[in-house]
């Protein structure tokens, strides 16, 4: 019998996060006070996050320890699978071979809690008692929920407010995890208020949406905020997939030649692949190609300026060195959700900037064809936003089959789309429209980005 899934041990599981700073040829400029544009340091950020996570967010060390107890929550379903795709590599008749690593394994069904789980043990640490945040799809929000229900904290939500009507079965895991779910823009904050008195319609970003957090933990003592992607800790936290994956790979005796993952923050690609991007940079496997896909309508790295931006609309957040569309581009309420984010990582645009990882943008019509040839041979039906490193797969396993290559793909199955089957509906009834976002809107939107 052919072997079509790879699995670890309990025992296997990663006992230190890696962090790529420690290998980064440039690091990325360091983020900017939103009010003097000074340089922030520890003590500007600890009114929204406890000093564990400060320190983690600005360390160069390469590794971190995994506390005892988020390795306890995190045996509940890591480590994760890695499957060969050997049905779907048949229907494209190609000699690459295709590996997924699946995280929609965890319970929230995608891979936020490998972050989520040790956000919440360090504030609980520090002595909170809620967590305020935001969410697109809902995936993180979820994961946050359970979190906070794990740790005894209580959890407030904001969640975009397209995606809150989309997606009510993510709004009521997070209801039945016992968190506070607001559909943002909401009325319960003053920058929310003021943007409904702008535009009483506004569908929601995920720019405004951490907003409305960030204000919401800024202004209660007993209160932290936790974000789902871009910051450096939650792209540090991310990368036990991609050490659990180079284990896995070794079993079988492969090492990619490409590794894919979507990106809309940077979390998902960064957890993937920083820990072989650690090889490319040592020069041990130069040839490895990392691949970052994203929506067309929401082209970050494809379209965007590498430039100091804020993480929110109202510019509550440090500025940051990342690619951005500006932080308030209205994004096309796509089924992707979380993928509609203004910003990249921080590390994932010096890292694209420095031309070690590359991107591409798809029409969403496109993702879910290839989604659906995904769940009709590999039987499990995708994320949307995983499905974009599933199109790429595809496509790179097409053209390996042209210039009749064995490649080895990589890419992360970052969750399910079990809570986003009106998506597949919508595709299926031809209701999907894709959507490209006007070059003249994204050049306003730049043009508004502070001067720095």
């Amino acid at each position: 019998m052919r072997q079509t899934k790879i699995v670890l041990s309990d025992k296997e599981i990663p006992t230190k996060w890696y962090n790529i700073m420690a290998d980064m040829p440039n690091l990325p400029k360091p983020p900017l006070h939103p009010g003097t544009k000074q340089p922030v340091g520890p003590d500007d950020l600890t009114p929204i996050f406890p000093m564990a996570l400060i320190e983690q967010e600005m360390t160069q060390e390469r590794w971190i320890d995994i506390p005892e107890e988020v390795l306890d929550i995190y045996s509940l379903w890591r480590p994760a699978p890695l499957f060969r795709a050997h049905r779907l590599e048949k229907l494209l008749g190609t000699p690459a071979k295709i590996y997924y690593k699946y995280e929609g394994v965890s319970p929230a069904g995608s891979h936020k809690p490998n972050t989520a789980i040790p956000q919440a043990y360090y504030n609980k640490k520090a002595g909170m008692k809620r967590i305020a945040t935001e969410t697109g799809a809902g995936q993180w929000g979820t994961s946050m929920a359970l979190a906070g229900k794990l740790f005894g904290l209580d959890v407030t939500v904001y969640m975009v407010k397209v995606s809150y009507g989309q997606k009510p079965y993510r709004r009521i895991m997070m209801e039945t995890w016992g968190a506070t779910v607001h559909a943002s823009p909401s009325n319960t904050t003053n920058s929310g208020r003021k943007i409904l008195e702008l535009d009483p319609n506004n569908s929601g970003s995920l720019g405004i949406a951490i907003s409305e957090a960030v204000e919401d933990a800024a202004t209660h003592s007993d209160t932290n905020y936790a974000l789902g992607s871009v910051l450096n800790h939650v792209c540090l936290h991310q990368t036990v997939i991609g050490l659990e994956a180079k284990k896995q790979l070794e079993l079988v005796g492969d090492y990619p030649d490409i590794v894919i993952g979507c990106c809309g923050g940077g979390s998902n690609l960064a957890g993937v692949a920083f820990p072989f991007l650690h090889d490319k940079i040592k020069g041990n496997r130069k040839d490895v190609r990392i691949i970052a896909v994203e929506p067309t309508s929401c082209p970050t790295l494809t379209k965007g300026e590498f430039r100091y931006d804020f993480g929110d609309v109202a510019g509550f957040t440090p500025l940051m060195t990342m690619y951005t569309l500006g932080h308030d581009f209205m994004p096309s309420g796509i089924h992707a959700g979380g993928l509609r984010y203004h910003g990249d990582s921080p590390l994932v645009s010096q890292l694209y900037h420095d031309k070690l990882i590359e991107a591409q943008a798809y029409h969403q019509r496109t993702v879910f064809e290839a989604a659906m040839q995904f769940a009709n041979t590999e039987a499990i039906i995708p994320a949307p936003e995983s499905a974009h490193a599933i199109r790429a797969a595809i496509n790179e396993a097409l053209r390996a089959k042209e210039e009749g290559k064995e490649k080895t793909i990589l890419f992360n199955l970052s969750g399910h789309g079990y809570l986003d089957l009106q998506a597949y509906a919508d595709y299926r009834e031809g209701k999907l429209m894709d959507h490209e976002h006007p070059e003249e809107d994204i050049r306003k939107s730049l043009e508004k980005l502070p001067k720095i």
